[in-house]
């Protein structure tokens, strides 16, 4: 076997249920088994889909600000209550709880990561009300 570098802003990697990790294509499958961490450049809204809002109903999803400062926005889970909002700067966190609508907005250009299982991941278009 040999050892070979991976560039996380080429590649997702797969981290399959069977134990193995796997670099692959930067395509998010909501229909993928397993666990994939996900780095990305942003420099603008739209490479964070912040247009959007996104799901993942099996488990957590942890977002990670690299470089740079997002926002983190989470739907409130009381119908026509206000929405949370977190910012993150560079090395923070954030776990989004499993089930919970969120997006990112971007504050300044850099890098983030995210952890999650896209199995039965969904994203909804924001409406601007």
């Amino acid at each position: 076997m040999t050892t070979a570098t991976i560039d996380l802003f080429e590649s997702f990697l797969h981290l399959r249920p069977d134990g193995r990790v796997r670099a692959e294509q930067p395509t998010f499958d909501p229909e993928r088994d397993g666990w994939q961490v996900m780095a990305f450049h942003v420099a603008t809204d739209a490479d964070v889909h912040a247009d959007h809002w996104e799901i993942h109903p099996h488990a957590d999803e942890v977002v990670s600000c690299l470089t740079g400062r997002i926002r983190l926005c989470l739907r409130s889970v009381q119908p026509g209550g206000e929405q949370e909002e977190v910012e993150l700067d560079a090395g923070k966190a954030v776990i989004v709880p499993r089930g919970r609508w969120h997006r990112i907005e971007l504050v300044t250009p850099g890098d983030i990561l995210s952890v999650t299982l896209p199995q039965g991941s969904r994203l909804e278009e924001r409406t601007h009300s």
